[in-house]
């Protein structure tokens, strides 16, 4: 029979650190034995989460709209559209949805906010999410967060707290947050006060006998940080504010971006487009008339990352053609790797590559 964590009742297992009930094995030894999840949460005050596929993760949240709570959604500004769970409506009932936007900090300094909350509602709508208040926050510096605690404060009432996100949101962070002002568990955690949890839900007690309950997050292999290789995230995932590239092109110009992705210009007026990437993510611009070409000769060399070694590994290109309209309101987004702003108003008809699988679409301008 499987040794069971005495923290949180799941299977152990000492193969996989990314799985859940994942232990050292020299950790075996210890009575009682707990997961290195529990572990961090005991010893560090860090709810960590485990993934889930997307199934599962469905059939999971179908229990929230059997119960009384705040539901808070967190999701990440530079992958909004790959990063929202566009079925969590259904699953939530009537539950009030509070929108928790993270990595604002990407973002220019004199960026309009009130802008950017009207694109979230706007965004939410299509995704057929209700919500009830949006809060922008960078969990990396720390902004936000007071403002968050107060609209917590304000829709929880004397409800259960359940947090939902996609992994690599932020969310460990944000639960860290809220262990801290709602909880005197600062530090001294301990699995023995997390009663009846499991492997896929995670209650934190709080002060008034009320719980936030960490949700596994979802994995969506639509998300290109999801296909790449743990050594390409680095280029993929932005760590500081983007500093954004314009390229005037002319019909029948192409951008490689690394070998991850390609923008063809396939038809339309000279115009702008603007880049949001990572700034460790190299742009290559050619004639699409020499682009398959030079992909087939120079990929993982002169276009890369990923490099030659590992970029078998990601699926092989798909094409998506998109149709822009007139007018100059146009993001073509590729979900984690960022978005490319079509800046001319006399409309556009452009081609993305993309490994297959990953998410790509026209929308309204963020910026």
């Amino acid at each position: 029979m499987a040794r069971k964590c005495s923290g949180c009742g799941t299977a152990l297992q000492t193969e996989n650190s990314e799985a859940s009930g994942y232990v050292p094995a020299k950790a075996l030894e210890r009575t009682p034995v707990i997961c290195q999840r529990c572990f961090r949460i005991k010893n560090y005050n860090e709810a960590i989460s485990v993934a889930f596929d997307q199934d599962e993760f469905l059939r999971l949240l179908g229990r929230i709209g059997e119960e009384d709570a705040l539901v808070i959604h967190i999701v990440d500004l530079f992958d909004f559209d790959g990063s929202i769970i566009s079925g969590l409506q259904r699953f939530v009932g009537s539950n009030p949805v509070l929108l928790v936007v993270n990595k604002i900090d990407l973002l220019p300094k004199v960026t309009n906010w009130n802008r950017i909350i009207n694109w979230v509602q706007r965004q939410a709508k299509e995704h057929g999410i209700r919500i009830v208040d949006i809060a922008l926050v960078s969990a990396k510096r720390n902004l936000g967060f007071d403002r968050l605690i107060d609209q917590v404060s304000e829709w929880r009432g004397n409800r259960d707290v359940y947090v939902v996100g996609a992994t690599n949101v932020g969310k460990s962070t944000l639960i860290n947050r809220l262990i801290r002002d709602y909880s005197d568990l600062d530090g001294e955690l301990t699995t023995s006060r997390y009663p009846g949890t499991t492997l896929d839900m995670i209650h934190i007690p709080l002060d008034d006998g009320k719980h936030i309950i960490d949700t596994p997050g979802i994995v969506y292999k639509s998300r290109l940080t999801e296909l790449a290789s743990r050594e390409d995230l680095s280029s993929l995932l932005p760590d500081k504010s983007l500093k954004p590239l314009v390229y005037q092109l002319n019909e029948g110009q192409t951008l490689f971006f690394g070998a991850f992705a390609r923008f063809d210009f396939v038809e339309g007026e000279r115009q702008s487009f603007t880049c949001y990437l990572s700034n460790d993510l190299p742009i290559h611009r050619t004639k699409l008339e020499r682009a398959d070409e030079l992909y087939r000769d120079h990929r993982g060399e002169l276009l890369a990352p990923p490099t030659r070694e590992r970029i078998d590994e990601l699926p092989a290109w798909t094409k998506h053609q998109l149709r822009i309209g007139r007018g100059g309101e146009t993001d073509v987004f590729i979900s984690g790797l960022g978005w490319i702003k079509c800046n001319g108003t006399t409309g556009a008809l452009v081609e993305i590559h993309a490994p297959k699988g990953v998410k790509v679409l026209a929308r309204h301008s963020l910026i």
